[in-house]
């Protein structure tokens, strides 16, 4: 499975952007994918999401002003990010695993690909 995200950039607070994120592989639609963020100088962390049926997580951080979603059509999974503050200031890395439970699938180790990442920036 090859990832590819897409969709970033600069944003004031407040505003509003999307991520995609597309994969290559005929079998992604069964796969668990996350996002998650890395801010400079900070650990990469766990942000949403999504099983193969739709089900979605999300960290506290995020609930209710993030969604995610996939189109299984189109291999594509979605984040729709409103309300944006500067602390959301981060490059965005959706990565995908065939099986994950529930409590693994906010570990970074608990994913086997991983997108190039794009950079979001959140003004003040």
């Amino acid at each position: 499975v090859q990832l590819q995200a897409s969709g970033g950039g600069l944003v004031q607070a407040g505003g509003s952007l999307r991520l995609s994120c597309a994969a290559s592989g005929r079998t992604f639609s069964r796969y668990v994918t996350g996002w998650f963020r890395q801010a400079p100088g900070k650990d990469r962390e766990f942000v949403t999401a999504i099983e193969w049926n739709g089900a979605a997580y999300y960290a506290d951080s995020v609930k209710g002003r993030f969604t995610i979603s996939r189109d299984n059509a189109k291999n594509t999974v979605y984040l729709q990010m409103n309300s944006l503050k500067p602390e959301d200031t981060a490059v965005y890395y959706c990565a995908a695993a065939p099986l994950l439970g529930i409590p693994t699938m906010r570990n970074v180790a608990s994913y086997n690909y991983w997108g190039q990442g794009t950079q979001v920036t959140v003004s003040s």
